[in-house]
């Protein structure tokens, strides 16, 4: 139920500030070693095309050709250097905005609006950004290096929908390795252009200058012979040319342009260096990116800044990856290779290396990072394990749920279930996410395990934490959420971050038992600490007395708490959290007293959007929020969306049957309802939960089976939920569903 992590702990420390300016920072061009791009860019520049993919294989100078242009061009340039770290559409989404933030002005705040997970980044968070691109005040240029490290289909569907929001004079220049998925619909649109490895292969002309600047005589006819070998392979032109300097050698003995010739030109580059050096290459290969304290962590010594000096003088390998020099990356075709160097000379070393590399970043405050090189080190699953519980509620709450995920599936469940704090923390996150199988299975591992340390969640005991996710799913009904609750209250200390989370569910249990006046001073106590440390409890508490007051008809009182609710939500971007439907159901209860039927219907529509995040995982909030719209719904004379909302209900109490009072209280309103003869209505049936899932996809050009794929469904599922979704909307295309969805607030902001 409670989303936001107890204590006010943050990820954005300094290191991690440091490697996000690092990625949003345009490189400096080479010194030396490159051709210039220049006749192509300017070709793609006044295209006036949107997109422009730069796709070709490793070592034909995409990220060169992007340097270039970026230091080139009048327009505004925003920069993000893509990482397999940022295949997740939550950490995608906030690179993008973070770079576009950087350089429009009064964006600030929009990196944190992206932040969303599940299919809030694809129907709010994706939509917002491509609204600030089109309101961006002026043209801009966007560059995305390596895109070929997204590869997953949440973050493509999210970055088709980002590119859609690309003005007329402005453009996004993307280069990758593989097939840019976009493009061929972009390109048959006129809204896109492709630069190919044909247009990047050097003539003649260009490996002559390559040589030269080795200080390597070419003639006309052996760089055209050169071109010929090498296909006009960027890459193994400068390596011949190196290769000739050094060695004397014929550069017309290179041929071929596969990875076999890219590992005998590199293994040949590495010979003019000293072991040590050779040494420094190999073990810093095992990192992403890389700066000099780093490096001396990582092999024990004092002089890697000395050493990035020299290297950098001597290879253009070495990428800076900011404008102070003080973070690297290899050119990632070097840096394969000299993985391979690393597992064929020093095969033992490599789990020494990243078991280094986690103890650096764990002491200097990125555990993220910690915890994927110790997923790296087979040896390490415990500490990964233990460190991933340190840090899961945080990187959900920063919408890097596939991140998440990613985690647990290489820790796997054996080993999640070996330390049962974390099998809390995933029956948690399960639950918040809607996820009931997971919830339920999570929740069945735990009855049978048992803790006797301190979790690394901040929580007093293993017991209390257990406690806690029960009464949460209150799977055994009120008496035991009860028991449950009372012993977490009893267990968690005054300064434990999860004593409000504790009080909260005594709260809710307190209410399904029937005893409102002791639930409502549990509320009351929430409030007043949770508001320095619990956003998500401040919101449950402040939307459940609200509740009581407007049942006590103390309306100005509602009013405050409900003014409450919705603040804290603004604040920290809470939209699509299932603890944030209660809060809306309530302000357009409020809005329904004072006659302002715009705001209540507004409010219905944020509640209505929210609620497939309110399932059977937590069955009070989830059985709540649709009794308190169904009523809402009643007033507003909108009778067949009351009666569905009362059928979600009992869905939910078909498998939480025992909810206390709260049963009687939807009995006693289908009573009601049903006592009401031939009620007219001013509506039909709102969109169930799950066609509020798919709607987010007809905003991209995935076709139905691609659709069911993605939502693990059936063709003529989404054929039907389609059908139904256009029925409801009163449209007969996916283009006017989007329309429609956008006006009425189902999508977007």
């Amino acid at each position: 139920m409670f989303e936001e992590i107890p204590g006010g702990i943050t990820s954005e420390v300094e290191l991690d500030l440091l490697l996000l300016d690092a990625k949003l920072s345009v490189p400096e061009p080479p010194a030396r070693g490159s051709v210039s791009r220049a006749a192509l860019i300017d070709s793609a520049r006044s295209s006036e095309r949107r997109v422009v993919g730069v796709t070709a294989p490793a070592g034909y100078g995409k990220s060169t050709l992007l340097t270039e242009w970026a230091h080139a061009e009048e327009r505004p340039v925003g920069w993000v250097s893509l990482d397999r770290f940022d295949d997740d559409p939550g950490a995608l989404l906030t690179l993008l905005a973070s770079a576009f933030a950087r350089i429009t002005p009064g964006m600030d705040h929009l990196p944190v609006d992206v932040r969303g997970h599940g299919f809030s980044a694809l129907g709010r968070a994706a939509p917002l950004l491509a609204s600030a691109f089109r309101a961006s005040p002026a043209p801009f240029v966007l560059m995305l290096d390596d895109l070929h490290e997204i590869r997953s289909p949440a973050c493509q569907d999210v970055l088709s929908i980002v590119l859609a929001g690309v003005p007329h004079g402005s453009q996004v220049v993307a280069a990758s390795r593989a097939e840019q998925p976009h493009l061929p619909r972009l390109r048959a649109s006129g809204d896109a252009l492709e630069i190919t490895a044909s247009e990047l292969a050097l003539d003649a002309a260009g490996a002559r200058q390559i040589f030269a600047e080795a200080q390597v005589s070419l003639s006309a006819d052996d760089a055209a012979e050169v071109v010929e070998r090498t296909e006009g392979w960027p890459v193994g032109l400068f390596l011949a040319a190196a290769i000739a300097r050094d060695s004397g050698d014929d550069p017309l003995s290179v041929s071929g342009d596969d990875r076999y010739v890219a590992d005998y030109l590199y293994r040949e580059s590495l010979a003019k260096l000293t072991e040590q050096q050779q040494r420094f290459l190999r073990r810093t290969a095992v990192l992403d990116r890389f700066s000099a304290s780093l490096c001396d962590a990582l092999l024990g010594s004092s002089d890697a800044q000395e050493m990035l000096r020299e290297l950098e003088a001597s290879n253009v390998f070495l990428v800076p990856l900011d404008r102070h020099r003080e973070w690297y990356r290899y050119h990632s075709l070097f840096r394969e290779f000299l993985l391979g160097e690393l597992r064929r000379v020093e095969p033992d070393a490599i789990a020494d290396l990243h078991l280094e590399a986690a103890d650096w970043f764990e002491e200097n405050g990125s555990p993220a990072m910690a915890i994927e090189h110790l997923l790296d080190n087979s040896t390490e699953r415990i500490r990964a394990t233990h460190l991933v519980a340190t840090v899961a509620l945080a990187t959900y709450q920063a919408g890097q749920l596939t991140t998440l995920q990613r985690w647990f599936s290489a820790l796997g469940d054996p080993a999640i279930a070996a330390y049962p704090p974390l099998a809390v923390l995933a029956g948690w996150i399960s639950a918040l996410t809607g996820h009931t199988d997971d919830a339920d299975r999570w929740a069945a591992v735990l009855e049978a395990a048992s803790y006797d340390g301190t979790p690394a969640d901040g929580s007093a005991s293993f017991a209390s934490a257990r406690a806690m996710l029960r009464a949460m799913m209150c799977a055994d009904g009120p008496e035991r959420a009860l028991a449950d609750a009372g012993f977490a209250v009893a267990a968690e200390p005054t300064w434990s971050p999860w004593r409000d989370q504790a009080f909260a569910l005594l709260g809710e249990a307190l209410l399904l038992a029937g005893d409102a006046d002791q639930a409502e001073a549990a509320f009351a106590e929430c409030s007043v600490t949770a508001a320095a440390r619990d956003s998500s409890v401040l919101v449950v508490s402040e939307s459940e007395l609200a509740v009581m007051a407007m049942d006590h008809g103390r309306w100005a009182e509602a009013a405050d708490h409900v003014q409450t609710a919705l603040a804290t939500i603004e604040q920290h971007r809470m939209h699509d959290y299932a603890t944030a439907v209660l809060a809306f159901a309530e302000a357009a209860r409020l809005a329904v007293h004072r006659g302002d039927l715009v705001d209540a219907h507004r409010q219905l529509t944020r509640a209505m959007r929210a609620r497939p995040t309110c399932t059977y995982a937590i069955p009070f909030i989830a059985v709540r929020v649709r009794l308190q719209l169904a009523k809402v719904y009643w007033t507003l004379a909108d009778h067949a969306t009351a009666r569905h909302l009362l059928r979600e209900a009992d869905d939910i109490l078909l498998y939480r049957p025992a909810l206390g009072t709260l049963v009687d209280d939807v009995s006693d309103f289908r009573e009601f309802v049903s006592s009401i003869e031939h009620p007219g209505s001013a509506g039909g049936p709102p969109l169930t939960p799950a066609e509020l899932r798919l709607l987010p996809y007809l905003q991209t050009h995935l076709s139905i089976r691609e659709i069911g794929d993605r939502l693990f469904v059936s063709r003529n599922t989404v054929s039907s939920e389609v059908g139904s979704i256009y029925r409801k909307l009163g449209v007969s295309a996916r283009s006017e569903a989007v329309e429609r969805a956008m006006a009425l607030g189902l999508l977007g902001a």
